[in-house]
Formats: C-alpha cells, sequence, structure tokens
C-alpha cells in the first residue's frame, strides 16, 4: 500500500516535493529499493519500522539546503575547523529498522576509518507530514540535528536516548545560530558566503 503527497507551497510560485510513502515494508525490500536506485541522488529513502518514504527534493527545497551546508562550511573554513562533508550519506541500521539520507550531512574532525554515522545532520523542511525524522535519527543515535523550516532553525541535541532542542550547537558551540537565520535570507548564495565570511572576520578581529 502507498501513498502519494506533493508538498503544499507556502507561497504562490513555490515548486513542490514529492512524496510516496509505502508501509509494511520489510528490511530486505527497503535494501532492495536502495539498490535499484543505485547512486543517484534525486530520491531520498527513509525508513523506520517497516515504513518507507521515497522523496524527490523540488528545486526551492534542494537550494535551501545548498545554502544551509555552505554556511555551515564557511563557518568551519574561517574558524580552522575539521569538518568533512558528507552530503546525502545512506545511514542505516537493520538492528534498530532505521535507514535515512540527509540533506546535507558532517563529520567532525579527520577519521582514520570510515565513520558509520555523522556527527551532524542537516534537513530542510519544505512540507508537512511523512516520516518522523528526529525519530529515525534518534534510533541511528545521530549526536546533532539541524531542522531549517519557515525561515527559523532548530537545533536538536542527543542526550541519552532522547533529544533536545537547545539554543546553540554542541558541536559549533560558538557558531551564532542568529548568523545563520540572517544569511539564509539573502538573495543569493554567494552573497550569503560574502556576506557570512565578513561578519566572521569582523567577529575575529
Amino acid at each position: 500500500m502507498s501513498t502519494t503527497t506533493p508538498t503544499r507551497c507556502n507561497t504562490p510560485g513555490e515548486t513542490l516535493d514529492q512524496r510516496v510513502q509505502l508501509h509494511g515494508i520489510r528490511w530486505q525490500d527497503y535494501e532492495a529499493l536502495l539498490a535499484m536506485r543505485g547512486e543517484s541522488s534525486g530520491t531520498r529513502l527513509t525508513y523506520l519500522d517497516g515504513e518507507v518514504e521515497l522523496m524527490t527534493p523540488a528545486i526551492d527545497h534542494e537550494t535551501q539546503k545548498t545554502l544551509l551546508g555552505r554556511l555551515i562550511e564557511t563557518y568551519a573554513e574561517e574558524r580552522g575547523l575539521e569538518l568533512q562533508g558528507c552530503g546525502s550519506w545512506t545511514v542505516r541500521k537493520e538492528a534498530k529498522a532505521r535507514g535515512v539520507e540527509a540533506d546535507e550531512c558532517y563529520v567532525l574532525g579527520v577519521w582514520t576509518a570510515p565513520p558509520t554515522i555523522p556527527d551532524l545532520a542537516v534537513e530542510v523542511i519544505w512540507s508537512s507530514g511523512g516520516i518522523d525524522k528526529l525519530e529515525v535519527y534518534r534510533g541511528l543515535g545521530v549526536p546533532e540535528v539541524w531542522f531549517w523550516q519557515n525561515g527559523a532553525l532548530r537545533i536538536y541535541c542527543l542526550e541519552g536516548d532522547a533529544y533536545t532542542q537547545t539554543q546553540r550547537s554542541r558541536l559549533l558551540p560558538d557558531l551564532d545560530p542568529d548568523l545563520i537565520v540572517r544569511f539564509m535570507a539573502y538573495p543569493s548564495q554567494t552573497q550569503a558566503v560574502r556576506g557570512l565570511r565578513t561578519a566572521l572576520k569582523s567577529s575575529a578581529g
């Protein structure tokens, strides 16, 4: 059984994500869907306890997640932090019946062996409904998750077996979230990155 849920636009002219949700899906079926899709990044798959969501992001969704990623990476560069970008890496654990592909995800530091989960996952929420992504990340043990939705940034940090919403990132504690919100509103990605660099250099000086 499946349901198809196109995204509702917040304002006229915004493009739509496309989402299909499948029910009663075994882990082996989820693995088969990943294999059939291959390395194409056009459709992202999320798995939670027998539920599968296939989501094809709209251009507006993609530009927002790319801008957010560029701002995070710019901050790391300006502050001399080692940050490894992992894109929409497929993170999954059969024992937890969970699998996810973030909009963007990162590992802090330089690793000597491939990591099993990212340190930070970033999600742009462009539509309502669908699988509870935070519950997926909780089961996978991802330390920190950022959600960008309707011009606001929400930061969740894992404490034991539950997430707590926090005012600042624990992984990037010196980053002022208001800077991210400010530059996410810029008319172009290039202007936003330049603006953030200037702001960071000014605060450092």
